[in-house]
């Protein structure tokens, strides 16, 4: 089986825009929250605002998606982008052993603030803070070295640096022309999710390129933010302290 890169991020963390980097490689086969599409459309549906009547499709599970994901990577290098909380309950040490593994993280105050303005009803177990924190320890107990962490503002204000070394992290070379790209492009082709409607900006987006660090004030958030955002920060705090930063 050749590599299988797994970028666990938490939503609204830019990793649409990374997953839309690593397919300007050509090297790898990049999947969009395979495991995500099943927890949401699978046809025995996890997310805990299901309803009858939502989209399912049938045949589509958890088991079906790594099947998927297995074939793929009978035949070359894969990278998927996806949220650990998906999955937690297949994280057995021969199953996470299939994967290299990397961590996004990006700043809670942004991500729920993000996550409330598109829809305000999202439930906790949606955010992801825990399950990525609970993974990240997992595997560094498992393996006894800490998988490498990405935090999000880094990437964004030094782009180049921090993918390069992600890419020497994760042990594939870096490719400098996977950094920009035509505007244009049709990342919803890859998104199962709302028609890709998240997406828009990175559509007219023409690469990864710097950006000046934001901030977001929580006090002036909405009481629920607040709310979520004081449970979720000791876990994004504890994976920053273990982040990469460019040399």
């Amino acid at each position: 089986m050749h590599k299988i890169i797994a970028l666990w991020a938490i939503p609204r963390s830019t990793s649409t825009a990374f997953e839309w980097m690593m397919r300007q490689r050509g090297d790898l086969d990049c999947l969009h929250e395979p495991f995500g599409e099943a927890w949401y459309q699978g046809a025995d549906p996890l997310w805990p605002r299901f309803k009858e009547g939502e989209k399912t499709i049938k045949g589509l599970s958890i088991q079906s998606v790594w099947e998927d994901i297995q074939t793929r990577a009978a035949k070359g290098p894969v990278f998927l982008k996806d949220f650990p909380r998906y999955i937690n309950h297949m994280w057995t040490p021969e199953f996470l052993g299939h994967f290299t593994h990397a961590f996004l993280i990006r700043d809670p105050a942004k991500t729920i603030s993000s996550m409330y303005n598109k829809w305000p009803d999202f439930d906790e177990l949606e955010v992801g803070f825990p399950e990525q924190r609970a993974l990240f320890d997992l595997l560094t107990a498992l393996n006894g070295t800490r998988p490498p962490v990405i935090d999000s503002d880094d990437l964004l204000e030094d782009p180049d640096k921090m993918v390069a070394a992600f890419c020497d992290a994760v042990g594939i070379p870096f490719v400098p022309e996977a950094m920009s790209w035509q505007p244009g492009g049709d990342p919803s082709a890859h998104s199962w999710w709302d028609g890709g409607s998240f997406h828009t900006n990175l559509a007219l987006s023409t690469g990864l390129k710097p950006q000046v660090r934001r901030y977001v004030e929580v006090a002036d958030a909405p009481e629920r933010v607040r709310l979520v955002h004081r449970r979720m920060k000791p876990h994004y705090d504890h994976l920053f302290q273990h982040r990469i930063t460019p040399k």
